[in-house]
């Protein structure tokens, strides 16, 4: 396992792409867990996705702009994450229109319909550039599709699944979500609405989320292989709180608990509850798994005014769309509740967009052109947007301790005042944010998984609120994040064919894979 892995092709490392038949049917956490399967192998290996549509992204060291989960399965490959592994970022900004983000850097605004007549096929020969670059500097590269690859309206212009896979004559595997029902039909039509060629490239199946005794889904499986020509390589079970980053979407409810975790009891005599108002176009709402990766620490999305009423802490998360997402506030009452907040002294904090609501005033022509807005009123900031944009991965102090973030957005702030500065140098300069009273504010995102300021930070909550909540002195995000990956890992481990994995990395797309009627159409 440890020699350089060969694809059929010649001397360049292997490939596998991870399809599935639906969204959300497990394609990013099974590209994680091969990721880190093939790691812990020794293998150098590295994650890809040729077209990502998502509003979590993060900053990486040269400054550039990828999806979020990228950089989570560069971590559980254990490589330092790069734009070649995320090279088209589509953030949306309405129901019909993106901002396309290429190789780390914003290059415009496109609607769905300019995207996928005309930039799209111009960006495949960009795509296969980066793959063929990742797959030169390692052993395996482990690549994620989008959506399902049967999506024949779009399968003219596609460069994240069989367009990718057949330019780079990789094989596929697909991933299906057992718990949705219906995932023998998903397979079976997902395959027979591939064209001929297509479907010579579609290798095996996995199974995901199943619960229940495996030995009563082999017929089924069996039954499928007649059907088909093609094993089932793997049935993975349910898993609960695998709290990966998500990539388009919440996966829990607006009033439920943050992701599926279970929250552990209280270091101190009491919990400390979180509200994160779930506004349009929220971006990057990972950065509260590190709150509720605290023993005792109850976090909830929510969306209506009254949700706010016991929260000892509401966050203002970041968002796509800050003029909108503020009228949303208002619209609903929550932006007059979080006034209330500030006014009794109870605490508030904003990330990015969310910093930005909380200022004097916006001054937007560039994301939503609205000029001159009214913010909250809570700090006294000035945002204005700025037609770059502002990607850095900056580090300074807050609250004595040390601490680290990453920076996208379009909004410059100027503060004008203030009790002090939330992230400094350590030298008494201002590099970021605010505090006024109990209300916070930076355009730093990430800065709470820095443990000693996350538990400072908590503190000056609870004494804020009243609450006789005690930070745990040993929770250690990073430490967590790595055994979430450790779990993936295992996953495909324990309950995957990995030598029939290992074939198709190393040898390619396997010969004589059968047609399955009626083809694409």
């Amino acid at each position: 396992m440890n020699g350089r892995l060969k694809a059929s092709g010649g001397a360049v490392g292997g490939g596998l792409l991870v399809a599935g038949t639906t969204s959300d049917a497990g394609k990013s956490v099974v590209t994680a867990g091969i990721c880190r399967w093939l790691a812990r192998q020794g293998v150098r290996v590295a994650p890809f996705k040729a077209q990502n549509m998502s509003l979590n992204s993060f900053v990486t060291r040269e400054g550039a702009e990828i999806g979020r989960a990228q950089a989570m399965q560069a971590a559980a490959a254990r490589v330092e994450p790069t734009a070649l592994m995320s090279p088209v970022l589509l953030k949306p900004g309405s129901d019909r229109s993106s901002q396309v983000v290429l190789l780390g850097k914003p290059v415009g605004e496109l609607s769905a319909r300019g995207y996928h007549e005309g930039r799209q096929e111009q960006l495949l020969g960009t795509v296969t550039d980066c793959l063929a670059e990742l797959r030169r500097t390692h052993d395996a590269v482990i690549c994620e599709g989008a959506g399902s690859p049967a999506e024949i309206n779009l399968r003219r212009t596609d460069l994240v699944n069989m367009g990718l896979a057949r330019a780079a004559r990789i094989p596929v595997v697909v991933v299906g979500d057992i718990d949705r029902g219906g995932v023998f039909a998903s397979f079976f039509g997902t395959t027979a609405l591939l064209s001929k060629e297509d479907q010579a490239l579609v290798a095996g199946y996995l199974v995901n989320k199943f619960r229940g005794d495996v030995t009563l889904l082999e017929p089924g499986l069996e039954m499928l292989r007649g059907l088909t020509g093609r094993r089932t390589l793997g049935v993975l079970p349910f898993s609960h709180g695998l709290g990966i980053d998500e990539e388009d979407g919440l996966r829990v409810s607006l009033r439920g608990a943050v992701r599926e975790s279970v929250v552990a009891p209280p270091h101190g005599a009491q919990v400390l509850r979180v509200a994160v108002c779930a506004v349009p176009l929220m971006s990057n709402f990972t950065d509260v798994d590190a709150l509720a990766a605290e023993p005792g620490v109850v976090v909830r999305f929510v969306d209506r005014a009254e949700e706010l009423a016991d929260a000892d802490l509401v966050v203002l998360p970041g968002t796509r769309g800050t003029v909108r997402a503020l009228a949303w506030l208002r619209e609903r009452g929550l932006a007059d509740a979080v006034v209330r907040r500030a006014a009794e002294g109870r605490p508030v904090l904003g990330i990015c967009g969310g910093f930005q609501m909380l200022g004097e005033r916006i001054e937007d022509d560039v994301e939503s052109k609205a000029g001159t807005v009214d913010g909250l009123g809570l700090l006294p900031v000035r945002v204005r947007f700025a037609a770059e944009k502002t990607l850095a991965r900056p580090v300074g102090e807050a609250l004595g301790e040390p601490v680290a973030g990453y920076e996208i957005h379009h909004g410059v702030a100027e503060v004008t005042g203030g009790d002090e500065a939330f992230m400094s140098d350590g030298q008494g300069r201002s590099l970021d944010g605010c505090r006024a009273g109990s209300v916070w504010g930076t355009h730093w995102h990430g800065s709470l998984e820095s443990d000693g300021f996350r538990r400072a930070f908590l503190r000056r909550v609870a004494a804020d609120a009243g609450r006789a909540f005690v930070p745990a002195p040993d929770t250690a995000f990073a430490a967590l994040r790595e055994e979430q990956l450790d779990r993936l890992g295992d996953l495909i481990e324990e309950h995957a064919d990995t030598g029939a994995l290992l074939r198709l990395i190393e040898e390619g797309v396997p010969e004589g894979l059968p047609f399955v009627p009626p083809g694409a159409p």
